[in-house]
């Protein structure tokens, strides 16, 4: 009998919680278009990093409003801030991101259509990031006055992720040190909660000075800075056979003159170098920094360089990101409805080498360990605590980031359905890891093992301040 009584009571322990989770998803259900109104706000704004004023108040507002203590202008960032709830352990923070991109701007059509008098826009989906991580975080703060659960929730919102490392300057200013567990997502073309690797970036303008001169009468007197440039850019392009094959090199011509026939004495190259291994991409970056200098020397011009940014790599999780795959499994992913198909038929046709994507949407992808191509500053937090997320299908099967189609669907019910997939889980997620000091201590043990006990965070991008302007 007692046996049997202690059953009973798990039992509906079991119930109780089941239902609590099963409140906190039907809560975000009924308040779909609350948040889709706050990422639809956000969509509108499309402001770059570090000038994301509008949506940074927006989504602090909508957190004080719901009783958290919101901190603005953090770590010298005046869009960043840490929305607080709760006191005492564990600690658990749930990133939000809300910049656009510069030069691509679009309708929320399924054809293009570019908004005239708009030259940014959310082609990265980063409002759906900043209201989806909001929504979960004030669900979760219902649950925790609910159930009268003790422990803090932090919402870091991270500003200029595209370039701006702002989560970077955030880490390095201390705001994560109390952190147990970082939680993040991603907008994308299909649902998975892996753990995943990132490269490690590290990037700068090089700057050229030289002599004006006519062109034509009197060149002899000149030093041509684009020279200089050209130059660097000959030698890096020789160094592409010589650098371990998974080194990534991008560059642009930012500035080379006016007039072909005045001789420029100033010209400026902005380089990306991407590595996995944040040591080796130091070293390559030394390389590159040698040709600018041997550029410079070679034609005569002053060589300067300004660090932009610099990304660790992610570290990943397992620990962590099965607890995600678990509960965006329970979750599941979007069905579309008519209107949406139709939408959907008409941006794949757009797009190039889609394949057969048919039905990602709804599928959740099995989990496995990611390597990861692109860069992110969310890296410099998973070096500093155990840290994972999950991407989910808020874009059109076979879209990619930073593409018009990405900003099209980002800005219609099919964004909003996919980011409310993303709420959902990570506000169950935040849910287990209060509850369970054992997953939290398996997770450090992880991070702690992967990391080696030599290792010291440092910045890459030095001790520079922040580029508010780096958008201007």
């Amino acid at each position: 009998m007692r046996v049997l009584v202690v059953l009973a009571l798990l039992c509906a322990g079991a119930r109780s919680m089941g239902e609590s989770a099963d409140g906190t998803l039907t809560w975000l259900e009924d308040n779909r278009g609350r948040f889709a109104g706050i990422a639809d706000l956000i969509w509108e704004h499309a402001e770059l990093g570090y000038l994301e004023t509008e949506s940074s108040a927006l989504l602090q507002s909508t957190l004080a409003d719901d009783g958290f203590e919101v901190s603005g202008g953090v770590a010298g960032l005046p869009t960043a801030f840490v929305a607080t709830f709760g006191e005492g352990e564990p600690v658990i923070g749930v990133l939000a991101e809300f910049d656009a991109l510069p030069g691509i701007s679009q309708d929320a059509r399924p054809v293009r259509r570019v908004i005239e008098g708009k030259e940014s826009g959310h082609a990265c989906g980063h409002h759906l990031f900043g209201a989806g991580s909001v929504a979960a975080a004030i669900a979760t703060k219902r649950w925790m006055e609910a159930n009268d659960v003790k422990g803090t929730l932090k919402l870091f919102g991270t500003p200029a992720e595209e370039g701006g490392s702002g989560k970077v300057y955030m880490v390095r200013a201390g705001l994560f040190d109390d952190v147990d567990a970082a939680l993040h997502w991603h907008p994308s073309d299909r649902n998975a909660a892996n753990a995943a690797t990132s490269l490690a970036n590290k990037s700068a303008k090089f700057r050229f000075g030289g002599i004006s001169s006519h062109a034509a009468a009197a060149p002899h007197r000149g030093r041509s800075a684009l020279d200089g440039v050209e130059a660097m850019n000959f030698m890096v392009n020789l160094m592409r056979e010589h650098v371990p094959q998974e080194t990534r090199i991008h560059y642009v011509i930012t500035g080379g003159g006016a007039a072909p026939n005045v001789v420029p004495n100033k010209a400026e190259v902005y380089y990306y170098v991407r590595h996995p291994d944040a040591a080796q991409l130091l070293e390559i970056w030394d390389r590159i920094v040698a040709a600018g200098e041997a550029a410079a020397k070679g034609t005569g011009t002053v060589f300067s360089m300004e660090v932009m940014h610099g990304n660790h790599s992610l570290l990943p999780n397992e620990a962590l990101s099965e607890v995600m795959h678990r509960n965006l499994s329970r979750v599941g992913g979007v069905s579309y409805s008519a209107d949406e198909h139709r939408f959907a038929d008409t941006i794949g046709a757009s797009l190039v080498g889609r394949g057969d994507v048919g039905g990602f949407e709804s599928m959740i992808q099995p989990r496995k360990l990611q390597a990861g191509k692109g860069s992110t500053d969310v890296g410099d937090v998973s070096w500093t605590v155990p840290t994972t997320g999950l991407n989910t299908a808020t874009w059109v099967p076979g879209t990619a980031a930073h593409s018009w189609q990405a900003i099209a669907a980002g800005g219609t019910s099919i964004g909003h359905k996919g980011m409310m997939v993303a709420a959902k889980t990570l506000a169950l997620t935040v849910q287990e890891l209060m509850g369970s000091p054992e997953l939290l201590r398996r997770a450090q043990d992880e991070f702690d093992q992967r990391r080696g006990p030599e290792f010291e965070y440092e910045a890459l991008l030095g001790d520079r301040e922040p580029p508010l302007d780096y958008r201007l």
